[in-house]
């Protein structure tokens, strides 16, 4: 009996899952690894993701916390009003429009974040343990050019 060769791929397609699925399955794992690394805290992912924007962009409106926390900004109000009442936010006037608010990271919102930060880490380092410290640097690069691109 002869065995016979798999056919050949298509140009530019390669075999196996595709990318997209790729990036679904591994954003998907890492917010369960992250869920269970907060349960303790009682705030979600997405509420942490909102957190860490906030530390590296203090004093935005919901509007560009939303789209940078890659929410809705219906759900993004819902959330202001959960991390207002427990003390991790605050709204206050726009300095330069008192009409509008921007969203203010809160004290308790940064101890939060400064317990999490090393666990955290080690969650991100166990997700690219099996690679080199250069390849870890390409694949971050690689990330970044895949959003500018679709962006």
């Amino acid at each position: 009996m002869t065995e016979t060769a798999p056919p050949a791929a298509a140009p530019g397609v390669t075999a196996g899952p595709s990318l997209l699925y790729l990036l679904k399955r591994a954003e998907l794992v890492v917010r369960a690894r992250l869920e269970e690394l907060l349960k303790p805290a009682g705030v979600t992912a997405l509420q942490y993701t909102a957190l860490t924007v906030l530390e590296r962009h203090d004093g935005v409106s919901a509007a560009q916390l939303a789209r940078d926390s890659f929410v809705t900004a219906q759900s993004m109000a819902d959330m202001v009003r959960a991390l207002e009442s427990r003390g991790l936010v605050r709204r206050e006037p726009h300095p330069d429009n008192r009409r509008e608010k921007v969203i203010r990271l809160a004290a308790p919102g940064r101890r939060l974040l400064a317990d999490y930060a090393e666990p955290a880490r080690r969650l991100e380092d166990r997700m690219v343990q099996e690679l080199e410290p250069a390849d870890v640097d390409r694949f971050r690069d690689a990330l970044k050019s895949a959003h500018r691109s679709l962006s």
